[in-house]
């Protein structure tokens, strides 16, 4: 997982960080007062399908997501010029770890014994393939 040219390294964690936060603020955007009002009025036929998109897609947090999602991608790319993919993207794994302390400590979301069982062979699956260079 750790390339030899250490320089790399900033940019896969900037991308998994943008990424991890990505589904955070999109969460906190999808589950605000606003989204919720729009998807109940389209499912009470009150709205058509544009106006839902616009309600979800205006929603400062929503873009705020989607733009630290697609600066995520950004940062990828010039992770993936550098190094071979089978190296960089078990990084990837580790977005999970953050989103979901993440969600435990900014969202209040319950991290279960079998959640956090889960992280740990996540971190530990990382580690393995980390180790084998």
């Amino acid at each position: 997982m750790f390339p030899r040219d250490l320089s790399v390294l900033p940019l896969i964690f900037i991308s998994v960080l943008l990424a991890s936060g990505s589904q955070l603020v999109l969460k906190i955007g999808m589950t605000s007062a606003a989204v919720q009002d729009a998807l109940a009025m389209r499912r009470e036929g009150l709205i058509g399908p544009g106006s839902l998109l616009i309600g979800i897609g205006t929603h400062p947090a929503v873009l705020a997501g989607l733009v630290c999602f697609g600066l995520s991608a950004v940062v990828w790319l010039f992770v993936l010029s550098k190094i071979d993919v089978s190296q960089a993207y078990p990084c990837v794994a580790l977005g999970i770890v953050l989103t979901t302390l993440g969600g435990g400590l900014l969202l209040g979301e319950e991290i279960s014994v079998t959640r956090w069982l889960g992280l740990a062979v996540i971190v530990g699956g990382v580690g393995l393939v980390a180790a084998n260079r």
